[in-house]
């Protein structure tokens, strides 16, 4: 057991809507919601401005704008959530070189492992818990500087203790929970404060009359165990009674790679879902790639119109990273797959990862074969296909909250788009509040653009 809080969670407060409110002067103090602007979207992050109104991730796009309709609804900008995330881990990391990131915007560190270890290792239980704070609220004011977000910080000697804290802390703050009062804070709460106990363990439990945390520690091991089995129940009582010897694990290996989509109308057309099961793998290999990994387990995830989901896998001879070898076992998969009444969902991921690609030769020889074409001896060669007429170009597509550059007025972002037209704002993160100009979809002086720098 610690003797001193050392184990801190950092959490960033409405990190994807922060982000746009820092790039974003004039949506500073109003309600941004980010997430999917499809018919099927969900939010993914609702800031505190649209959260007062009910707005939370998760929730249907649709049922957001009921709720909260003069709020900025904007499509997600990844670019710039991982350069904001890069620098919060990087400072996490001058800290302790045990960091353990949950997501893009949350992580546990180990203090006793960093540069002020032996310091909180020779410190009593109040000197250590004032200098943990101070550790913590330097962490914070860094964050601020660096990025302009805001993150909220628990400290306690666990990392059950430490996210519960955080959780208090919220927005922006730092709560601190002592060695010894574990127990007190975690009495009143309802059981599904703890991990592991999701919503068919709490009825469960309801059910013989425990819904909150004391409600289990006073119950006891074995009744625990005879209701939720030996491992989960016994890890349930611990953690009921503050007891919680998890350590912080740096840099959790992925166990997969995935990609999937959400369609605003059901496919039904079996060349249509053979074409986004196609897409879907080029996405994945992407990521597979940039990643520096190669994989062998192909997993094909399908939710039908009546919203059963189904999953279809195939192991590979070795582990790969071929998009051709990939695409064709995801096609494969598919064909396997009643869609007759529509498809409301497909994925497309690589699991059984590893850091090589062994080469598949069959798929190497395959694809040189085709590629070369020889001329077959002795018999006339086929007439040529006559040439299609060429399709029209795409309709160029802006998406709100999206990063555009002007020829005359510079950098900006998309406030929406339609009937030809499309509307933006041109400021930057250090700029006041910008002008807002409209123009024609294909106006060629109006340009996509990478996210500028919150700092």
């Amino acid at each position: 057991m610690r003797t001193v809080p050392s184990i801190i969670h950092l959490d960033m407060d409405a990190f994807f809507a922060a982000v746009e409110q820092a790039a974003k002067p004039s949506l500073r103090g109003k309600a941004v919601v980010v997430g999917g602007l499809g018919g099927r979207g969900v939010v993914s992050t609702a800031s505190y401005e649209a959260r007062k109104f009910g707005v939370h991730s998760a929730m249907p796009m649709a049922q957001a704008r009921r709720l909260c309709p003069n709020a900025a609804f904007l499509t997600g900008r990844f670019e710039a959530y991982r350069w904001a995330s890069e620098i919060v881990m990087g400072l996490l990391r001058e800290r302790s070189p045990l960091v353990e990131p949950l997501s893009l915007d949350e992580a546990f560190v180990d203090l006793e492992a960093g540069p002020y270890g032996p310091a909180l290792a020779a410190a009593g239980p109040a000197e250590g818990a004032r200098l943990v704070l101070a550790l913590a609220e330097d962490l914070r004011a860094d964050i601020l500087e660096r990025t302009g977000l805001t993150a909220s910080v628990g400290a306690a000697g666990s990392k059950l203790m430490a996210k519960i804290a955080s959780e208090r802390a919220k927005p922006d703050g730092l709560v601190l929970v002592e060695i010894g009062s574990e127990q007190a804070v975690l009495s009143p709460m309802p059981v599904r404060a703890l991990p592991g106990i999701g919503p068919a363990t709490e009825q469960a439990l309801r059910r013989v009359g425990l819904s909150t945390v004391a409600d289990l520690a006073a119950a006891g091991l074995e009744e625990l165990v005879q209701l939720l089995g030996r491992a989960h129940g016994a890890g349930v009582y611990q953690m009921s009674i503050g007891i919680d010897e998890r350590a912080v694990v740096p840099d959790r290996d992925a166990k997969s790679v995935s990609v999937e989509d959400t369609f605003e109308v059901d496919l039904a057309d079996r060349d249509r879902i053979m074409h986004e099961v196609d897409v879907l793998a080029a996405r994945c290999v992407r990521r597979l790639r940039a990643a520096g990994r190669s994989g062998r387990t192909v997993v094909l995830k399908v939710r039908r119109f009546d919203f059963s989901t189904l999953t279809r896998s195939e192991t590979l001879r070795g582990p790969t990273d071929d998009e051709e070898v990939i695409a064709s076992t995801a096609r494969r998969l598919a064909l396997q797959v009643d869609t007759t009444g529509g498809v409301r969902l497909l994925g497309v991921g690589v699991s059984q990862l590893a850091d090589y690609t062994q080469e598949d030769l069959f798929a190497q020889a395959v694809r040189e074969a085709a590629a070369q074409q020889p001329e077959l001896e002795g018999q006339e060669r086929p007439a040529p296909e006559p040439e299609a007429e060429p399709e029209p170009p795409a309709v160029r597509r802006w998406w709100p909250g999206q990063d555009v550059t002007h020829e005359e007025y510079g950098p900006g972002w998309v406030q929406g788009s339609g009937v030809g037209r499309v509307t933006v704002r041109f400021e930057t993160p250090d700029s006041p509040p910008g002008r807002v100009r409209t123009f024609a979809i294909e106006d060629p002086r109006l340009q996509p653009s990478g996210a500028l720098p919150l700092r």
